[in-house]
């Protein structure tokens, strides 16, 4: 991309986002990691040898313009474009420790969504009970004692900072819940299997501003427990939540940082452009 190798002198003078000093903070070892990888949807090129670390128990933002192939990415990593026709991967999303290739044609599918949690941009939760929503993975991976599946239940619903709210309601309908409270439900359907990786796609675009905070509050505290990476189309949801930010431009990683270098000092004119609002 020409321009990318210019380094700004001075951080962008029009940024207004405030970030929390995070110069200094150093990634974990990579929970998954991919390596020249490229996506194709039928003859669309969307991803273009993308590789990128993704450290654990940290959370990684993805930002860039509508269309540069954040959410793309962030669907390999569960191999969700294998329920669409006609598409295709090429390269490697290694697994820590175990060097599974996530993308795989050998590796089943079904097993990487067990591993790889999703939660996606509008509250989805099945037509059953608040329970059964968050037992629904449970029950796939062959759990089946009542007592069990009640102990993970719970501790999936206190993980997502819902049990209190939801605690003498596991019978109504999870269809009932508010906007935000489906959404935290979302989530503790996907920590109920234990994933390595959550994965969460414009998580709050759907929800005002009170859920939205709880939200934030929620990825800050699971990060101890589960690796996150997050498509965000909010710069200031990005230098909130995550340690890492990564730009994205028309299907190319264009830069990866420490968020708040990423926000305050980047090194290619690309990613200050799209932050200082010039496009994007």
């Amino acid at each position: 991309m020409q321009g990318d190798s210019t380094t700004p002198s001075a951080g962008p003078p029009s940024v207004s986002i405030a970030v929390e000093d995070r110069k200094s903070v150093r990634a974990n070892p990579p929970k998954a990691r991919a390596e020249g990888l490229n996506f194709w949807y039928g003859s669309n090129h969307a991803l273009k040898g993308i590789d990128l670390s993704i450290p654990e128990h940290q959370v990684t933002a993805l930002i860039g313009p509508s269309g540069c192939g954040k959410s793309t990415f962030l669907r390999c990593f569960n191999r969700m474009h294998d329920l669409q026709p006609e598409t295709r991967y090429k390269g490697e999303i290694m697994l820590r420790p175990d060097d599974i290739n996530l993308v795989s044609p050998g590796v089943d599918p079904i097993e990487v969504r067990m591993r790889i949690g999703m939660v996606f941009q509008k509250p989805n939760p099945f037509p059953k009970t608040v329970f059964e929503n968050v037992a629904y993975g449970l029950r796939l991976r062959g759990v089946r004692n009542r007592t069990d599946l009640g102990e993970k239940v719970e501790g999936a619903l206190r993980a997502a900072a819902i049990w209190d709210e939801v605690k003498d309601r596991l019978s109504d309908s999870a269809l009932a819940l508010s906007g935000g409270q489906m959404q935290r439900l979302c989530i503790a359907r996907a920590l109920a299997t234990q994933p390595e990786i959550l994965l969460f796609d414009e998580p709050t675009s759907a929800l005002d501003p009170i859920a939205t905070a709880k939200i934030e509050e929620l990825i800050s505290e699971l990060r101890q427990h589960v690796t996150i990476l997050i498509v965000t189309h909010n710069m200031q949801q990005a230098a909130r939540v995550s340690d890492f930010t990564a730009f994205m431009y028309l299907g190319e990683l264009v830069e990866v940082g420490a968020t708040s270098m990423i926000f305050t000092n980047p090194g290619k004119k690309a990613t200050e452009d799209y932050i200082t609002g010039r496009y994007g």
